[in-house]
């Protein structure tokens, strides 16, 4: 499973004590953030258990920053991005 979040983390220190941190506090999880990101974007994977969004984001707000779950879109065949696609193979 894997669940990515929007944050306000823009430091690369700050992201670095943060994964620390959410390692330690959650069995079985890899964590990551991409600051290119313009969303400064938290991943988190867990093979063995459940990610709980919800703990992750008060971890992190304790720390002084916020986090967001950023839903999960999977574009119809229709979407813009599908006919781009299509008009670039043909």
């Amino acid at each position: 499973m894997v669940e990515v979040f929007k944050t306000s983390v823009k430091e690369q220190k700050e992201a670095e004590a943060l994964i620390s941190l959410i390692h330690n506090s959650f069995a079985d999880v890899m964590a990551n953030f991409d600051l290119d990101d313009c969303d400064n974007i938290l991943r988190v994977q867990s093979i063995n258990s459940e990610i709980q969004p919800d703990k992750l984001i008060r971890l992190l707000k304790a720390e002084g920053h916020t986090a967001e779950v950023l839903p999960d879109i999977v574009p119809s065949f229709g979407h813009p991005i599908f006919r781009s696609l299509y008009r670039e193979k043909n």
